[in-house]
């Protein structure tokens, strides 16, 4: 009798498979493009992989979908690290994302490019924005990682050029996915609390990957805002990241921006020695003008020459006391005229003066002038008032 093979359930062969897959492939690394990526309101990334010839389910809980340092779309090439688990109920499988990456440069720099150009817009690299930087700063913060060689490569410049600036070291992630946000944070505590007069921000060189925290917005954005002045100095010179757009100087390397912001003691000293030397020969060169015009007024011609000067002004003044004299009496003059002429208009304008003149003042009975006759009806008495005396009238026609 031929032995039959044993008949299983959907749901035991599911396990079966889903016991085989997980258990060998626990960690496991998928590069793929992002489609149909479908953020959810919890906060959980959802999304598929797929390349040429197949695709895959993807999911980026929550926990782990905060500290990515870039933004998934559809098209994103991308390396996903996670595990693949097997979905039961709808019989498929998916993998479950810890750690997620670009993949590939073109991918970055095209994030970057579209990033720069958003940023711009906003005037974000405005160079009505930037800051001198302080010719002679007492302190220079540092913010890069403290174990790199960046830091070492500055310290060492700051030591040779000049050992009076203070130096304060804030300590940041320079790669990873929590680098910009420490980047950005030790950034605005720098001006928070005013820790220093200038920050080289930055690090040593690295892969584009490497740089990437230096273009992230947090970074950027906080570098724009600073109050303080800010130098990037980010990889080697051919690097380019989006916070040398924004800081107020970009310098190639660590070590030429500590170039750039530490001055240098000797040739300061040197310069205070030339200062120095001009001023005290400007100083000598004024004494001895001075000495030189002192020696002509010596006592034997002090006299002579101040005789020179008062006699003409004495001359002057006794002219001038002279002419205020005439002036004075002119002036008088005429005012006195002045006063003569309105005292005669004043007299010659006297009732007692017009009356002598053989006018007369013609009032009726009740004391009011008469102007013209029609005022007198007739019969009426008037009084006339001459001169030397007064005359009763009647109107009698």
């Amino acid at each position: 009798m031929e032995e039959k093979n044993p008949a299983y359930s959907v749901s035991e062969v599911t396990e079966i498979v889903k016991k085989l897959i997980e258990k060998n492939l626990q960690t496991i690394v998928v590069e793929g493009e992002v489609s149909n990526f479908r953020p959810a309101t919890n906060g959980h990334l959802y999304f598929t992989l797929k390349d040429a010839g197949a695709q895959i389910g993807a999911v980026m809980f929550r926990s782990k979908a905060a500290s990515l340092s870039f933004s998934l779309k559809d098209g994103l090439k991308v390396q996903a690290e996670g595990a693949i688990q097997v979905y039961a109920p709808q019989g498929r499988y998916q993998i479950v994302i810890k750690n997620l990456k670009i993949a590939g440069e073109g991918d970055i720099l095209k994030i970057i490019e579209e990033r720069k150009q958003k940023l711009a817009e906003e005037g974000v690299f405005a160079p009505d924005k930037k800051k001198p930087l302080p010719e002679f700063p007492r302190t220079v913060g540092i913010i890069t990682s403290p174990t790199g060689a960046a830091v070492r490569d500055i310290l060492q410049i700051a030591r040779r050029r000049n050992q009076n600036v203070n130096v304060i070291i804030l300590p940041a992630l320079v790669q990873g996915e929590e680098a910009a946000k420490s980047i950005a944070k030790q950034i605005k505590t720098a001006n928070a609390f005013s820790l220093c007069d200038v920050l080289i921000i930055g690090r040593g060189g690295g892969s584009l990957e490497d740089l990437l925290p230096f273009s992230e917005e947090n970074v950027v954005r906080a570098i724009s805002e600073s109050k303080i002045p800010t130098v990037s100095a980010v990889g080697h010179e051919i690097d380019w990241a989006l916070s040398d757009y924004a800081a107020d100087v970009r310098a190639p390397t660590p070590s030429a921006a500590a170039e750039l912001v530490f001055p240098q003691k000797a040739e300061i000293l040197e310069e205070i020695d030339f200062l120095q030397n001009a001023l005290l020969s400007k100083i000598e060169n004024l004494i001895h003008t001075m000495r030189l015009s002192l020696k002509a007024f010596d006592s034997s011609t002090l006299e002579m020459r101040f005789s020179s000067i008062s006699i003409p002004l004495s001359a002057k003044i006794s002219l001038s006391k002279k002419e205020i004299e005439e002036s004075m009496k002119k002036i008088l003059f005429n005012t006195r005229t002045k006063i003569e002429k309105a005292a005669q208009t004043i007299e010659d304008s006297s009732p007692n003066s017009i009356l002598s003149r053989g006018y007369a003042v013609v009032r009726k009975a009740d004391g009011n002038i008469v102007r013209k006759q029609s005022d007198v009806s007739f019969g009426e008495k008037i009084e006339i008032t001459l001169m030397d005396g007064k005359l009763n009238a009647e109107r009698t026609k």
